[in-house]
């Protein structure tokens, strides 16, 4: 017999999932010298909570490959929360493979995308994309994985 994979996650239909020091370490990555101290919620999910998330608080009725929700606390409150990273599993595995990307990189990738997004980074416009995306090429870099924006 073989043995079960002991990172499947039967709830998203993903068997090979990172592991906790995977996601700590693309997101300390992130966070360089630019916290001390952070806490984060990263939440694995399947299709259905992703579209649902999706729906509820960006207004489009389709399943995403990451969701970030920064938490921004009063300044009185001191708090460490940075905010929560929602992650779809199965997309990304479905985009790894359409993308003919090793799937770690490309989890790597989604966790510094959103990771740059709880820090107040967006690509709504051309001169924010260039910055966001120069930053995430030199962070996944940094960790080893290629550029995921070449062709």
């Amino acid at each position: 017999d073989a043995p079960a994979d002991r990172r499947g996650d039967p709830a998203t239909g993903v068997a090979d999932l990172p592991e906790e020091d995977d996601f700590r370490r693309w997101a300390e990555m992130v966070l360089k010298g630019r916290r001390k101290r952070t806490e984060l919620t990263i939440r694995v999910v399947d299709e259905i909570e992703s579209r649902n998330l999706n729906r509820t608080y960006r207004g489009q009725d389709k399943a995403t490959n990451v969701l970030s929700f920064p938490f921004d606390a009063p300044a009185v409150a001191g708090s460490d929360l940075l905010g929560d990273l929602v992650i779809c599993a199965p997309l990304v595995q479905r985009e790894a493979e359409l993308q003919g990307k090793h799937a770690s990189a490309h989890w790597a990738h989604l966790v510094v995308h959103g990771m740059l997004h709880l820090q107040g980074m967006d690509h709504e416009d051309a001169t924010d994309a260039e910055g966001m995306e120069a930053m995430e090429r030199e962070i996944l870099a940094g960790l080893g994985f290629p550029d995921p924006y070449a062709e």
